[in-house]
């Protein structure tokens, strides 16, 4: 059967609409992760927690709606979430990892039912971005300014801000807390949840701001020094403690975003050169003025590094550990990487022309692969557990997903700007590359049900354990088709606000 591309879209759309979103109390509230199946004798199929509506999963669902000025779904969402924000004492300032109504009540869950018990970070790094999003958005500033988001804010940077035994400006996770939610020698600081971290914290900083300029204190952050923030004295110390706690996360958020960044750009962002430098440090040092501070020695650097990287190329690594830095590449890691612009424009360059020489193994028939090269052999069996799931070239260990396309399309979409300062070649290719690939989604995805993922070398295969009509993938689908075909402005919903807007005097609202 032959589909249009009106025809696909409207398909698209109707399931989406009519089928994964959810209503909770009365009012439309987010989508559910998989729409079930609906056998010829009536009722509904209910396929694991595939029912429950996850943050993760509805990232790109409320980028969608806001995009249709659908902002009222939007902001339910994020009250919804927020209500459910925990306050126990171990895990006070959290967000679930999903929720569903039953029998009238809403039931969350911390990681307490999910497969390994571990608790999704990445849920509560994204409801302060989205928060910042729907603002920014809909100018719906008394959102904001609601004691209770304000209150939300300040728990969640109670937990993100609050000492450790380590002092690098990284977020520590178990294996399994973000996206990739299965064993796949992740643990640690893996890529995306630093990335995450660093939008986090600049989204909440900007809200805070607003909220201190609402009433009355316009703070803003001067440098003293090289590495410390101070607020402005223009105005008197508060006397409420709400408030002065307020100014000092406005400022911890800030200098932790501009030290994580920092850090970032220095261990985790790699091309041919910078390999080179790191394959010649001296190890077995010891002291502070070292050049290899993670004790990394030359075998530990993959040989498919050389050709991957080519003269050009350049990503943000997986993870940087002592003695093993993860050289694989994550897709959604490095495309919020730029997104957030946690790379510069010169470095985003790097990264597109990274994928363009990869294109068979990135894109292949199906874009794009979650993260290259798959663990393989014996580290399959040791750090994956023998997951049945994650074999190579399946599911989280290198399979393709078609929901991680739309953040590609993003990223290159916001450096429309810069054209006229970046190779003309290389933009001409990423166009095409955007084009051949939404081709290839809209002929593959309607003739595969709209398939959670795909498996194999090329991404040719449906996942083999993958969950048919996957709202992810059904308005990922759908947002690429708005960014491409309908709107490419709209590629500047994602903006996050730099950290150095924060210092310049102008950027103070009345």
């Amino acid at each position: 059967m032959v589909f249009s591309e009106q025809s696909v879209v409207r398909m698209a759309q109707s399931l989406f609409y009519n089928r994964a979103l959810v209503s909770l109390q009365g009012e439309w509230v987010g989508a559910i992760a998989a729409i079930p199946k609906v056998p010829e004798h009536g009722g509904a199929v209910l396929d694991l927690n595939y029912d429950e509506v996850f943050i993760r999963d509805n990232v790109p669902v409320m980028i969608y709606l806001l995009t249709q000025e659908k902002y009222s779904v939007v902001r339910h969402f994020l009250e919804t979430c927020l209500s459910l924000q925990s306050n126990q004492p171990q895990t006070r300032g959290i967000f679930p990892t999903s929720f569903i109504e039953q029998n009238g009540q809403v039931v969350a869950d911390y990681g307490q039912r999910a497969i390994g018990r571990v608790i999704s970070v990445d849920a509560t790094l994204w409801w302060a971005i989205l928060t910042y999003l729907y603002v920014q958005r809909t100018g719906d500033r008394a959102f904001a300014l609601q004691p209770t988001v304000q209150q939300g804010l300040q728990r969640f940077l109670d937990l993100i801000l609050r000492p450790s035994f380590r002092d690098a400006p990284t977020l520590y996770v178990p294996d399994g807390a973000f996206m990739i939610d299965r064993p796949l020698d992740v643990w640690g600081t893996p890529l995306e949840i630093q990335v995450l971290l660093y939008g986090s914290l600049v989204s909440a900083a900007k809200l805070i701001q607003m909220d201190l300029q609402h009433k009355g204190y316009p703070v803003q952050a001067r440098k003293s020094d090289e590495s410390a923030l101070i607020s402005s004295n223009a105005f008197d110390s508060p006397s409420d403690a709400f408030t002065q706690r307020q100014i000092d996360q406005f400022h911890g958020s800030l200098d932790y975003a501009r030290r994580l960044r920092r850090y970032l750009l220095k261990q985790y962002w790699i091309t041919s050169k910078t390999v080179q430098v790191l394959r010649r440090r001296p190890t077995e040092q010891y002291g502070d003025a070292i050049q290899n501070e993670y004790n990394i020695h030359t075998e530990t650097i993959p040989h498919w590094l050389q050709e991957w990287l080519g003269d050009r190329g350049g990503y943000l690594i997986g993870n940087i550990r002592t003695g093993r830095p993860d050289f694989r590449f994550f897709t959604l890691g490095n495309c919020l990487g730029a997104i957030f612009d946690v790379i510069s424009p010169h470095q985003q360059q790097n990264l597109f022309q990274l994928i363009v020489q990869n294109r068979q193994d990135l894109v292949a028939q199906m874009p794009l692969r979650i993260c290259h090269p798959p663990l393989e052999d014996t580290d399959w069996r040791t750090k994956t557990g023998y997951d049945r799931k994650n074999l190579p070239w399946c599911y989280h260990n290198a399979g393709h997903w078609p929901c991680l396309f739309w953040f590609l399309v993003v990223a290159v979409l916001r450096q429309q700007p810069f054209h006229s300062e970046q190779p003309p070649h290389l933009m001409a290719e990423m166009q095409t590359l955007l084009e051949e690939s939404y081709q290839l989604l809209l002929y593959q995805l309607p003739r595969q049900n709209w398939a959670e993922y795909f498996d194999g070398p090329t991404g040719n295969w449906m996942g083999q354990q993958a969950r048919l009509h996957q709202t992810w993938t059904i308005v990922g689908f759908l947002l690429v088709h708005h960014l491409l075909k309908e709107n490419p402005g709209d590629a500047k919903i994602m903006n996050l606000p730099s950290v150095k807007e924060f210092y310049r005097s102008d950027a103070i609202e009345p």
